[in-house]
């Protein structure tokens, strides 16, 4: 199962793939999570030791140069295309317990518009993870899909999109979904978070008509408190871990 989560920055994105990710792992299921929002940190909300100081890969430069034989800023040139990456999940990620995460950083062009090494590599591990891992696959992803590309897009099992009530929310998800009808990206589904009544839900209903709605997550100050007190969601007592039980028997069966 390979799945991508994607959202407007603030809506919960990275607490509901944390409090996804950790709920698998509960379940006797070994997760590659990935971090592939530059300004999220996913680490920290699933509760692994240290996370501030997991290097991006986007910024191991050394690293880009062995695997695609350019130099990280260079000009001009030639580098490889398809670099050796299917050793790197094993060596380069943070674990706990059956989790193990990855942390991307973020993808960027170099001059004139050609992708730079750094790029090169990412786009070519993603690839990988997406098409030749067999365990479950979490991308907290950032307010798009910057790192699938086509070939990418038709092995993800479900691209999620949190949500809130709200105008900005909704504007963003869609977006979104016109995004992924670019690439072939096909099944989207919605999760909405920060609910406070019955008519946040019908306005999300409403205003998402086209979107399958996997589930309502509760507006919650634990939650709130959890990342203020740098704690793992899952760690908490929120009502929304008692829910993830039916989002992911949906995304299952």
């Amino acid at each position: 199962m390979k799945i991508a989560v994607s959202g407007k920055g603030g809506v919960g994105k990275t607490t509901f793939s944390a409090l996804l990710i950790r709920k698998l792992d509960e379940q006797g299921k070994h997760v590659l999570a990935i971090d592939a929002d530059p300004d999220a940190n996913l680490a920290g909300a699933l509760g692994i030791a240290d996370a501030d100081k997991i290097i991006p890969i986007s910024e191991m430069k050394d690293l880009a140069y062995e695997r695609t034989e350019a130099r990280p800023g260079s000009i001009g040139g030639f580098f490889k295309l398809n670099p050796k990456v299917d050793d790197l999940p094993e060596s380069l990620s943070a674990r706990l317990g059956n989790i193990k995460m990855m942390r991307l950083g973020g993808i960027k062009k170099g001059g004139s518009g050609c992708i730079c090494p750094e790029s090169t590599l990412l786009r070519a591990l993603v690839t990988h993870i997406v098409l030749a891992r067999d365990e479950v696959v979490v991308m907290d992803m950032e307010a798009g899909i910057e790192h699938l590309g086509r070939a990418t897009a038709r092995a993800v099992d479900k691209l999620i999109i949190v949500v809130e009530p709200g105008r900005r929310s909704i504007d963003t998800a869609e977006h979104i979904q016109h995004l992924a009808a670019e690439i072939g990206l096909h099944h989207l589904a919605v999760v909405g978070n920060k609910i406070r009544s019955d008519a946040d839900i019908a306005f999300l209903k409403k205003n998402l008509p086209n979107f399958e709605f996997l589930g309502f997550l509760p507006y919650d100050d634990t939650l709130i408190e959890a990342d203020l007190n740098g704690v793992s969601p899952f760690d908490t007592n929120a009502v929304a871990k008692t829910q993830l039980d039916a989002i992911i028997q949906q995304l299952t069966s």
